[in-house]
């Protein structure tokens, strides 16, 4: 099986990266190495051509902010949210769905943790982030303060995957399934599919939490919500089976959203082969590859760490990485 290979930051202002210096860049045939232009996935910029315009040298990487912490809730004991204001473009930048920004949790950078955007305000330039308490990392972010400043280093873009089958969803019926710290994330995708004209309907699995804790974000759109319990020691739920079946055959539902752990994404997959849905398009939660985004040394491209079913089942279903 062939891996379908693309760059997030390909023909953005933070291209070339590093990897072009050393003739490793992941696309560009010339910057590989080779004597002829051969470059996969073009995406309307030549990058050796902004290579060789850049000095042949990296572009600038992306910047570190120190931003004022507007609102700060601890839900329970595991679930914080917080507020801060960034610069527009910043704002602007972090809109689109797959953002992330990493924090900075202590003076050693190796520190810094990713968090996905749940909403990036553009009217306000204020950015909200739900984070699930786990570390040693998360467990510093309960030291900020409201008033306080918050330092972040972004934006980067690579938090979903599927974002081209996401972009060709236009006025049709498409399928969110969500679960626990999987809500935060979705935001920006159903904020996508709602701009686009799609009827949204969410399956929302509030597990292992005791609330729905963006109920208030969800309220600015018109949405078809279900709660339901989507997994039980592992597997997909009866319940949910039906419901998805029921989507896919009576409401002609071709698309499907994953915002989970990965063992959900699995399940799904595995699902949508028994019932003989192969052409539903799929786009989900990236748990594996939130790496430093530099293009420092290209090692979340290899996939080392991914069993090999997940990796087979994505690169299956999915059109872009």
């Amino acid at each position: 099986m062939k891996e379908t290979v693309d760059c997030i930051d390909s023909g953005t202002e933070f291209c070339p990266c590093h990897l072009a210096e050393s003739n490793e860049c992941i696309l560009c045939s010339q910057l590989q190495g080779s004597c002829f232009c051969d470059c996969l996935n073009w995406n309307g910029v030549c990058i050796y051509h902004e290579f060789i315009n850049n000095g042949s040298k990296a572009k600038e990487g992306r910047k570190t902010y120190n931003c004022l912490v507007e609102k700060k809730v601890l839900y329970q004991s595991d679930v914080l949210l917080i507020k801060f204001k960034v610069p527009h473009k910043l704002a602007i930048d972090l809109v689109k769905p797959g953002s992330f920004i990493f924090i900075r949790t202590n003076e050693n950078i190796y520190f810094d943790v990713p968090i996905s955007i749940l909403e990036s305000n553009i009217e306000t330039n204020i950015v909200t982030i739900m984070i699930e308490i786990r570390g040693i990392k998360t467990k510093k972010l309960l030291d900020i303060k409201e008033g306080g400043e918050i330092t972040i280093r972004g934006p980067y873009w690579n938090g979903v995957f599927g974002l081209k089958n996401l972009d060709k969803q236009i006025n049709k019926n498409v399928l969110v399934i969500a679960r626990g710290i999987g809500m935060a994330p979705m935001m920006p995708v159903i904020r996508k599919l709602s701009l686009n004209n799609n009827n949204v309907n969410l399956i929302l699995d509030k597990a292992p939490y005791s609330d729905n804790y963006v109920k208030e974000f969800l309220a600015e759109y018109d949405l078809n919500i279900i709660e339901e319990s989507v997994l039980d020691k592992g597997e997909l739920t009866d319940e949910v089976k039906v419901i998805i079946k029921s989507y896919i055959k009576e409401k002609n539902v071709g698309y499907i959203h994953i915002a989970g752990a990965d063992i959900l994404t699995v399940k799904m997959i595995e699902y949508l082969n028994s019932i003989g849905g192969e052409d539903i398009k799929l786009s989900c939660c990236n748990n594996i590859k939130m790496c430093c985004g530099e293009g420092v040394c290209a090692h979340c491209t290899r996939l080392r760490n991914i069993s090999i079913l997940f990796q087979q089942c994505v690169y299956f279903f999915l059109d872009s990485l």
